[in-house]
């Protein structure tokens, strides 16, 4: 294998699984050539005139879509840990003896465990997508046939809009369609709220199912997913677990150190000047991001501002934020919560957004760059502020990017963490695996201090004399060493099992085999 030093002097190859890579070459360096990828022309006199599409099964939607060895099969992952589809659609390709398929989901979860026997017989060749759990682990080990690709939620439009990845067959689980093939995620038993992630998928694919446990009749409104880009509907006995779909249970972390953190975070954002009228932010659904927001809550209230928008992952803290007055508009990814699906669906403020509109960096624009301040974590931070997301520090993969790289172009980047985990210090040399550049890195709160980015002259004037205890990274990372001492790097081999793809789609990291 062909490897080449990129920008961050990482060496990641030139070709993936017998396609051409062009390693990363700086943010914004490298320039996209050539038109949009798009699916074959098909004609109306190819689909039932009286505009039913649907078919008996799964099973039959599939064979008469074509499906056979070495195909790219999408789907998304609005599901979460709920998804009942993806599992049976490997289960019907093992079943017609097919081989060597790559699936191409915007994340997977661990109720994907059952697919590992199927990358252990052939039937799936390889995963291009974030991995959490077992598949992770399974890759990280070295067992997969093909390299995995990485990417960010706006790194995987990029991709099947530019024809870097070509999907024969999209899986598109929905709360509620109609036979002909509108559909969205709002209502019905198993409603997640939205399908951006699926918007990609249903335009660029060759074939597009459509599968629903709510099959209404003709039209689904509103529709999130057009009928007119799909092919085949199927209605199942059950399409997800609602209660692994939004959780219903998103909370406010009860840690004292979580707590710091988050209180710490918003009084920066108060005395910087970060949290003014008509403001902008983006929170995510975890612990520590949902008391960020609580607390930016309690700081508007006081100063009797309110925000232009929020970029969501939606909760309840956040609806209930936008009902109170505190917000204009929810401009949501993901639903987290059975608040942010109701809301979604009786809210026009409330709106559903897609990573095309959000994070496509191949685009002319998107809402990232508008965006005030954006709360994200972080596995490991090194002292240049680079930053990992998808391995911890014994090199295990274990988490998805998600659209944590395309959140770093806003305005100001601001990561949350505790200095150590489990007595192993965050804060390194170099990280195990750079998702993101130091220069789109602002600010690091931990429980002992704050560090700013050198770049951010105007924080680093704004909190003097604040009385936030300011420190260097490199400081932190001191301090943590002293607490925890020098932690052991993780032993890892040659193979490169995983590449990690920037956000236009240039190779900013590899991951390598984890020695046991």
């Amino acid at each position: 294998m062909n490897l080449e030093k990129n920008i961050l002097g990482r060496l990641v190859p030139t070709e993936i699984n017998g396609e051409k890579a062009v390693p990363f070459q700086g943010v914004g360096k490298y320039k996209p050539e050539g038109r949009r990828y798009a699916h074959k022309i098909t004609s109306n006199r190819d689909y039932p005139s009286d505009g039913n599409k649907q078919v008996a099964s799964l099973k039959e939607a599939l064979i008469k879509s074509g499906l056979k060895d070495g195909m790219t099969i999408s789907s998304h992952h609005h599901f979460r840990n709920g998804d009942l589809i993806m599992n049976q659609v490997f289960d019907i390709a093992k079943e017609l003896g097919v081989k060597g398929l790559r699936w191409f989901p915007s994340a997977s979860f661990p109720c994907h465990e059952h697919l590992i026997q199927y990358l252990e017989d052939g039937t799936i060749s390889h995963i291009e997508g974030s991995m959490n759990g077992a598949l992770g682990r399974y890759t990280s080990e070295g067992k997969m046939s093909k390299m995995a690709v990485l990417r960010s939620h706006g790194g995987r439009y990029q991709a099947v809009q530019d024809g870097e990845v070509e999907i024969d067959i999209a899986i598109i689980g929905a709360g509620t369609a109609d036979p002909f093939g509108n559909a969205n995620g709002l209502y019905g038993d198993s409603a997640s709220g939205l399908l951006g992630f699926a918007l990609a998928d249903s335009e660029y694919a060759d074939k597009v199912i459509v599968v629903t446990d709510n099959m209404v009749p003709f039209p689904c409104v509103p529709w999130q997913i057009q009928g007119n880009n799909v092919d085949f509907t199927v209605k199942v006995d059950k399409v997800g677990e609602p209660e692994k779909i939004v959780s219903g249970t998103t909370q406010i972390t009860k840690s004292p150190d979580r707590l710091l953190l988050a209180e710490m975070t918003a009084k920066f954002c108060d005395v910087t000047g970060l949290i003014k009228e008509g403001f902008s932010f983006q929170t995510g659904a975890g612990g520590t991001s949902l008391a960020v927001s609580d607390y930016f809550s309690k700081i508007m209230k006081e100063k009797n501002i309110k925000a232009r928008f929020a970029r969501g992952g939606s909760n309840k803290y956040l609806v209930r934020m936008l009902e109170e007055g505190q917000i204009d508009y929810i401009l949501d990814g993901q639903t987290f919560d059975l608040d942010g699906v109701r809301s979604m669906a009786e809210n026009p403020r409330h709106t559903w957004t897609s990573p095309f509109t959000s994070y496509n960096y191949h685009s002319k624009g998107n809402f990232a760059d508008l965006v005030d301040i954006v709360i994200l974590g972080a596995t490991e931070v090194d002292v240049n502020f680079n930053a990992n997301v998808v391995t911890h520090s014994d090199g295990y993969l274990l988490h998805g990017i998600g659209g944590w790289q395309n959140c770093l172009f806003s305005k100001t980047v601001i990561l949350p963490i505790p200095l150590f985990r489990d007595r192993i210090p965050v804060i390194m040399d170099e990280v195990t695996t750079i998702c993101g550049p130091g220069e789109l890195i602002d600010v690091i709160v931990t429980e002992r201090g704050i560090a700013i980015n050198p770049l951010r002259k105007d924080l680093i004037e704004a909190v003097k004399g604040s009385g936030l205890p300011i420190k260097t990274i490199q400081e932190l990372k001191d301090e943590a060493e002293a607490i925890c001492g020098v932690p052991d790097k993780p032993v890892l081999g040659d193979k490169i099992v995983a590449a990690i793809k920037w956000v236009d789609g240039t190779v900013i990291d590899c991951v390598r085999e984890v020695k046991k």
